[in-house]
């Protein structure tokens, strides 16, 4: 059996992944719903897939101090807990990051293989320009768009699908978190 494959990825409306202006992490948006929502989406177990430059901004982010790891939103402690490949030409093993691997190749053969060899589902954060070539291979199941209350026109930085090609999408869940951040969960398929 072929596992799932979903690509999560957090933008503010008009279609931004991050900013460089002062709003902070979720846009300053984030609410006990959300955060709860995004905990119970971990609770099971899924092998996460990232590209070279997610996996080094997370790195960064995250402090990898044991003392320091309980400032880290729950739902983050999970996702940083479950096994992990790296999709890398650049890095090499050991990663400063528990259970991860670096796998060197082309991206869609490696989540392809993946998907045939995972009895977990497999998910991505972020990973832009890896999840565009996945997308355009047939190989995300599910798109997950959470849409922040914003429009950083100024400030935003990383359009999310800003290099990915012409997509159908079908609308497979919607809900509103803290009333007023949007989940959209997508199935995708080239158009």
């Amino acid at each position: 059996m072929t596992a799932t494959y979903t690509w999560d990825i957090f933008c503010s409306l008009d279609g931004y992944g991050s900013h460089h202006g002062d709003w902070g992490g979720y846009w300053g948006k984030q609410g006990p719903e959300l955060l709860e929502h995004r905990l119970a989406q971990y609770s099971d177990d899924v092998r996460m897939v990232f590209g070279a430059t997610t996996y080094r901004e997370f790195v960064q982010m995250l402090d990898p101090d044991p003392e320091k790891a309980g400032t880290e939103d729950p739902w983050v402690k999970r996702m940083r807990a479950a096994p992990m490949t790296v999709v890398s030409s650049s890095l090499e093993e050991p990663l400063d990051w528990p259970d991860a691997t670096v796998a060197h190749g082309d991206g869609v053969d490696i989540v392809a293989r993946l998907k045939e060899e995972s009895d977990v589902p497999l998910r991505s954060h972020g990973s832009l320009s890896l999840n565009w070539a996945l997308m355009s291979a047939g190989l995300v199941d599910r798109l997950q768009v959470t849409v922040f209350p914003v429009i950083t026109g100024t400030t935003g930085d990383d359009p999310i699908l800003g290099g990915a090609g012409d997509f159908d999408l079908d609308l497979l869940e919607s809900r509103t978190l803290d009333g007023r951040t949007l989940e959209l969960v997508y199935r995708p398929t080239p158009h």
